[in-house]
C-alpha cells in the first residue's frame, strides 16, 4: 500500500483524508490505553484522569473528548489546537511542517484544513465532560497561547481553569505546573 505525499515529520502524514491521518491512530491508541488501564485490578476506573504536555496535552484533549467518564483532564501547553490559526501564527516546528507541505502542494489548503479539523483539540474540547486544568505560556512559540485559549474556551465542562505563565516559552510552568496539578487532583479525589 502506497502513501500520499507528506512533508518530513508527522504533521502531514495522511493529510489527504481524515481516515488516513497519522493522529487518527495515535488518538485511537490513547483511548484504548485508558480502557486497558481501567481493567487492571489495582485501578479504580472511576478515578481515571488524563494528563499530558505539548503533544501529550493535545492527546489528552482528544481522550477527554472521546472518553465520557473521566475524573479529570489536565492538558499543559497543548499542541494540536486551532490548526487554522496555528499554521499561520507560528513558523516553529512542528506546525511549520504543514506550511512547508502546502508551499509545494498549492491548492490543497482546504483539503488539508478539512482533515486537520477532525483532529483539532478545540473540537474535542467541546465534548469534554470532566473538570479540566489547562496551562499555557504567553511566550510559547511552539503552541501559541491563543490556540490553547481556543481549546480552553471550548471546553464543555463548567469546572475548568487555566494557569498562565507570563514569561515562559514552551516549557510552560514546569515543576510549578506539576505541583498545581497535584494539588488540583487531590481536591477532586
Amino acid at each position: 500500500m502506497g502513501a500520499a505525499p507528506a512533508y518530513p515529520g508527522f504533521m502531514t502524514r495522511g493529510i489527504d483524508a481524515p481516515e488516513n491521518y497519522y493522529y487518527r491512530r495515535v488518538f485511537t491508541d490513547a483511548v484504548r490505553a485508558v480502557e486497558a488501564a481501567r481493567t487492571h485490578p489495582l485501578v479504580d476506573a472511576s478515578r481515571t484522569a488524563v494528563i499530558g504536555e505539548s503533544q501529550g496535552g493535545g492527546i489528552s484533549l482528544a481522550v477527554g473528548g472521546l472518553v465520557p467518564d473521566l475524573l479529570a483532564v489536565a492538558p499543559d501547553v497543548p499542541f494540536l489546537c486551532d490548526f487554522p490559526r496555528a499554521v499561520t501564527l507560528t513558523d516553529s516546528a512542528p506546525y511549520r511542517e504543514i506550511g512547508l507541505f502546502l508551499r509545494t502542494h498549492r491548492g490543497r489548503t482546504e483539503e488539508a484544513l478539512r482533515t486537520l479539523s477532525y483532529f483539532d483539540g478545540v473540537h474535542f474540547a467541546a465534548r469534554g465532560r470532566a473538570p479540566a486544568l489547562f496551562s499555557t505560556a504567553l511566550e510559547d512559540q511552539t503552541c501559541p497561547p491563543s490556540t490553547v485559549f481556543a481549546a480552553f474556551n471550548a471546553w464543555a465542562h463548567e469546572e475548568k481553569s487555566i494557569e498562565v505563565y507570563d514569561f515562559n516559552g514552551h516549557e510552560g510552568g514546569g515543576p510549578y505546573q506539576a505541583a498545581a496539578k497535584l494539588r488540583w487532583l487531590r481536591l477532586l479525589m
